[in-house]
């Protein structure tokens, strides 16, 4: 499985961070709609990501949910029958929830930095800095305080969950936030 270092933040706009984030990206911006369907997982979480109508992939992925840079493994199987998937996975599993975003990608270097709009949630950033098979989290972790640092983000802004846990309404612990 693959892994990474993520950490997500809620932020004012896209657009007051886009300079400080085309300022040290080295690729981008690459615009993408995702519309991601969530199911029924026991032992992490899975979701289906469409793009379009004959693109998607189905991604399985484990992670904590802490307000702080965090360990993720991924494992991600592309699949040009999207729509055929998601029904089959909701017979099977039962959707939980449902996400859709606007994402702005940039590379820097290993780091892969979203500018999110959420449907329902507003506007977030996103970094996933991709660790190679052996090495340590805390490397990703250092990279990712790094870039926030770089980006002006504070501990303050940082969220615990995904946008799926937002959207719900609860974080683990019981917390609410929106």
């Amino acid at each position: 499985m693959s892994r990474n270092v993520e950490i997500k933040a809620q932020i004012t706009s896209v657009e007051a961070l886009l300079p400080k984030v085309k300022a040290i990206a080295d690729q981008g911006p690459f615009e993408i709609r995702q519309d991601d369907t969530y199911f029924a997982c026991n032992a992490g979480r899975l979701k289906l990501r469409m793009f379009s109508k004959g693109e998607g992939e189905l991604i399985y992925y484990r992670r904590a949910d802490q307000q702080a840079p965090k360990e993720s493994f991924y494992l991600r199987s592309p699949t040009t029958a999207p729509e055929v998937l998601r029904e089959s996975l909701t017979l099977a599993y039962g959707q939980t929830g449902h996400v859709e975003k606007h994402r702005t990608l940039f590379l820097a270097g290993r780091t892969r930095i979203h500018l999110d709009r959420v449907s329902g949630l507003g506007h977030f950033l996103e970094l996933e800095v991709v660790l190679e098979e052996h090495e340590p989290s805390e490397v990703g972790v250092r990279e990712a305080r790094e870039l926030l640092v770089g980006l002006g983000v504070e501990q303050s802004q940082l969220i615990e969950g995904g946008y799926f846990d937002l959207l719900k309404g609860n974080l683990p612990g019981g917390r609410r936030e929106a």
